[in-house]
């Protein structure tokens, strides 16, 4: 309306948790990176928590003597925390899509992420057109920023709703 400031038009929701966060997108474990988000500014940012464990199966082999999260994992939290953005913007009818990578730029590791870590993965909308959104994230442990990207992704429905037809 006239007269009204951003501020009282932006929408936020209270914490996802990880039961809301499976019905909002596909991933499973091993394969969920994050555990919980919070801080969702509808349409422009969420912060997802990822609490990093010795538990973790990739640490069997990324590297057992000296663990480090890999950095592709690190990106895919920050996915995984702008998926649970975009479905919270578009609500209901976006649940259980799938998002697909078309571009990963400009990612700079900064720090070794470790068991023990709580990495708050900040995503900031750039901009979206159509089923095409590009993201803008920060993976931080402890206040430090430890990775960064931009990427991009198309939200699709799933093969079988898509009526894929082969």
């Amino acid at each position: 309306m006239p007269g009204e400031d951003k501020a009282s038009t932006i929408k936020t929701l209270g914490h996802v948790d990880i039961m809301r966060i499976m019905e909002m997108i596909p991933h499973r474990y091993p394969f969920l990176m994050i555990d919980r988000v919070e801080e969702v500014v509808l349409n422009e940012s969420a912060v997802g928590i990822k609490n990093v464990s010795i538990n973790e199966q990739y640490f069997q082999g990324h590297f057992p003597a000296s663990p480090v999260m890999p950095g592709v994992l690190v990106i895919e939290a920050m996915a995984q925390t702008a998926a649970v953005l975009v479905v919270a913007t578009l609500g209901p009818d976006a649940e259980g899509k799938l998002v697909y990578f078309m571009l990963v730029d400009s990612a700079r590791f900064r720090r070794p992420i470790v068991p023990g870590d709580q990495v708050h993965v900040h995503v900031t909308k750039l901009r979206n057109r159509g089923n095409v959104w590009k993201f803008r994230a920060e993976a931080k442990v402890d206040g430090q920023l430890a990775a960064e990207a931009v990427y991009a992704a198309m939200i699709l429905d799933r093969e079988e709703d898509a009526g894929s037809g082969a």
